[in-house]
């Protein structure tokens, strides 16, 4: 296992966060990553980039991908570079608390240039879409997942609430479509959803909430439909958290803060990171176990990209409330199926059945 801090802290930029990791067509890794010039979501940030050309041991200096051309900033990167050739870039336009917008640009030259951006969503609301989350199904549809709100500044009733679904493009970015299903759930809603395509086509989409549990959705016509929320056994404070699937084997690998404490402001500690793999399409998730567990830092907004024998990770490293650095680290994919930390098994197994019912029972 190899880690580092790749973005650290500076006066100038003391957040960086929300990454994202492409493989490209020449075996160079780019990294896309929010730099801010402030330690709060609403304040100045770019989209800035680094090379690798060694798996991510070490990296090019910084480089500019997007300059800041919102009223607040541009944020969260996600790359997807496509079969085809071409390399694209989604970001947050944020201009006010009742307009943000997901935009894409494209490279034909693996990032060297960039062509003008094109807005995903339609332009009427507060739309939210965490870094590393477009990905690519077998068809080639694109799908990007989002959570919507029509204001989000508050604290007026109803201000904030968010609904989840997803855009979807079939013509490889260019155009874009919403779907016809949008999924909710009480208090602050259906949060950061993120979706992997299963082995038998079907889209699995998981959602941060404020019930100290992971909810999940299913859909099974490529992201135009999603049938109801369902409560999951992780649990979770209110944090993101993140899935994939792995190219050679189709298990998918979930990457979470497993903790929850109601007494806690937003439900707990956002630590520690774990991981768990599901050889069942995520009906059950098993394996756990832990990427970070100092619990004096917090770790979120993970990414997760396969290259090889390996898994990359990019995620925050921090204080919450303090300056924010962005983490990169590579562990071989055996890592996920060696036996389970022990210290783990009591609090994994221990946890009584009544949890879940308990967790509905809230909404």
């Amino acid at each position: 296992m190899y880690a580092q801090v790749i973005c650290p802290a500076t006066d100038e930029f003391p957040r960086n966060s929300e990454g994202d990791i492409a493989l490209l067509p020449d075996g160079r890794l780019l990294l896309a990553w929010t730099r801010f010039e402030g330690g709060e979501d609403d304040d100045r940030a770019s989209i800035a980039g680094r090379y690798s050309t060694d798996m991510g041991r070490t990296w090019s200096a910084p480089r500019l991908l997007h300059a800041n051309d919102a009223r607040q900033n541009c944020m969260s990167a996600s790359l997807l570079q496509l079969p085809e050739g071409d390399l694209l870039l989604f970001f947050l336009r944020k201009n006010s608390p009742t307009d943000l917008q997901v935009c894409v640009k494209r490279s034909g030259d693996m990032g060297a240039t960039w062509g003008k951006p094109v807005q995903v969503t339609d332009g009427n609301g507060y739309y939210v879409m965490n870094n590393a989350r477009v990905v690519r199904l077998a068809s080639g549809r694109l799908i990007a997942p989002v959570a919507r709100c029509e204001d989000a500044s508050g604290p007026a009733e109803g201000s904030g609430h968010l609904r989840a679904s997803c855009y979807y493009s079939d013509d490889g970015g260019l155009t874009w479509q919403p779907s016809e299903s949008w999924l909710d759930l009480s208090k602050r809603g259906a949060m950061e959803p993120g979706v992997v395509e299963r082995s038998d086509g079907s889209l699995l989409m998981i959602i941060r909430t404020q019930f100290g549990r992971i909810y999940k959705a299913v859909s099974t016509d490529g992201g135009q439909t999603w049938d109801q929320l369902q409560i999951t056994a992780e649990l979770s404070p209110e944090a993101p958290a993140s899935i994939a699937r792995v190219p050679a084997t189709g298990h998918l690998v979930l990457v979470w803060n497993d903790n929850f404490d109601r007494g806690m402001p937003l439900g707990g500690l956002r630590a520690p990171l774990r991981s768990a793999v599901s050889g069942d399409g995520g009906y059950h998730f098993m394996r756990y176990r832990t990427l970070e567990g100092d619990l004096s830092k917090g770790y979120a907004y993970a990414s997760i990209t396969f290259a090889g024998e390996e898994a990359l990770f990019t995620y925050y490293e921090g204080e919450m409330g303090g300056r924010l650095s962005l983490k990169f680290r590579a562990v071989p994919l055996s890592w996920f199926y060696e036996m389970e930390d022990e210290h783990l098994r009591q609090s994994i197994y221990g946890r009584p059945e009544a949890a879940a019912a308990a967790a509905a029972a809230r909404l």
